[in-house]
């Protein structure tokens, strides 16, 4: 850095150079002074912006000087006496001068002084703190899929942190402990280069987990800086075997499907019948078990093993084969349904045949009464001239000639 160009202002500013010396070795301290500046330590990431304050109580017309680290003179009131872009002025008054500096470097962390030109020379002091910014965390340690039980270690790395950033890793949301034998900080000038180990022993359910390393540091925010890696977990299949319906029948057509969860997908399919050879219509096809005309005789246990490379296991299933036309008895909803309207046919009858049967009631009733009352009819008719009651009857059915011959005979 370099002192303005114009000889004057370098004479005069080396000559408040020599005065400010001058006055620190005097050793004259001053408390409650209201012309003694103050100034505050400041942070800064690297690339950011600080702003440096420096106050007084009072005034008494005496000018106020920032300084950097090496005590070359930055602002003398609000007049420039370094070539560097990267300082501006920001406030002056007679009682504050503020200066600003962006992109911030390392180099820029230090003690600044602030002064004021009275007699004698008074003094504050601030520090200014530069954070490295860590880098974006590398992951490595994990190349090929590692077998269900086996240890994986991963490590994680991050460089330019100042002071030494934290390394932290998780699993999902649950955060999991390094390695503390294997956490370094190592020294890269003025900045750290960190890692972190983390050892876990694998299970199928830490297949396509994601673990995360993140970084932990002041000029970060929680979360900003962090990278993952997909774990591959290979283990055995579990199998299971699904029907195409669960009500097979006589006669119908059906088919039983091997499922196989592994990593890798199963390939090798083994069907068999519990205590038995397949049935002769039953064809294997993969992982599918096709019928082509259900029996009977088909019931049974089915087993299907899977195999992926890695290990094998095995599925069962218990087949029934209901008869054609049989009651779906697993459906009572159909058979309340049914139930229902048959008792409403049945009701509907047994009222039909009730009604009948009060209807001939009724009229056999009527021709018992009717024919009854003419039998007794008939007999008085007849009873006149009749020895007995069959007679009278006769009589009264056609004995009216007679009558009328009687009753000539007595005329």
């Amino acid at each position: 850095m370099a002192f303005l160009s114009a000889p004057s202002a370098s004479w005069g500013i080396s000559l408040l150079t020599i005065l400010f010396a001058a006055a620190v070795h005097s050793n004259i301290i001053y408390d409650d002074d209201p012309l003694q500046p103050v100034t505050s330590d400041e942070t800064v990431s690297v690339g950011g912006t600080v702003t440096l304050t420096c106050r007084v109580a009072e005034s008494d017309n005496s000018s106020l000087q920032w300084s950097n680290t090496a005590q070359q003179t930055l602002f003398f009131g609000d007049k420039r006496a370094l070539r560097d872009n990267r300082m501006t002025l920001f406030r002056s008054t007679s009682t504050e001068l503020s200066i600003s500096i962006s992109e911030v470097q390392l180099s820029d962390e230090g003690e600044y002084t602030c002064s004021i030109f009275t007699m004698p020379v008074r003094t504050a002091r601030a520090t200014v703190t530069v954070l490295g910014v860590p880098g974006k965390p590398q992951i490595s340690g994990f190349d090929s899929p590692v077998p269900e039980g086996d240890k994986v270690t991963l490590t994680c790395t991050s460089t330019g942190s100042k002071p030494p950033a934290k390394l932290r890793w998780y699993q999902g949301d649950q955060e999991l402990q390094g390695r503390p034998d294997a956490m370094e900080s190592v020294p890269d000038g003025p900045t750290y280069n960190v890692s972190s180990e983390l050892t876990l022993e694998v299970s199928r359910s830490d297949d396509k987990t994601l673990i995360t390393c993140a970084v932990d540091h002041a000029s970060l925010a929680p979360g900003d800086k962090r990278s993952g890696q997909t774990l591959q977990v290979l283990y055995s299949p579990s199998v299971e075997i699904h029907p195409e319906t669960d009500l097979p029948r006589e006669g119908e057509k059906f088919f039983l499907k091997c499922s196989g969860v592994g990593n890798p997908l199963p390939t090798s399919f083994v069907w068999e019948k519990k205590d038995g050879e397949l049935p002769p219509l039953a064809k294997v096809d993969g992982a599918k078990l096709n019928f082509e005309m259900l029996n009977k005789s088909d019931n049974g246990v089915y087993l299907c093993r899977a195999d992926n490379g890695i290990g094998n296991n095995q599925g069962e299933y218990q087949l029934f084969v209901q008869e054609d036309g049989a009651v779906d008895v697993a459906d009572p909803t159909a058979m309340s349904t049914s139930s229902g309207v048959d008792h409403a046919v049945i009701g509907g009858v047994v009222a039909v045949i009730v009604f009948i049967l009060l209807c001939l009631l009724i009229v056999l009733g009527r021709y018992l009464i009717r024919h009854k009352g003419t039998y007794l009819t008939h007999e008085a008719k007849g009873s006149d001239d009749a020895p007995d009651a069959d007679t009278a009857i006769i009589n009264a059915e056609g004995g009216h000639s007679g009558a009328e011959d009687k009753k000539e005979y007595f005329i």
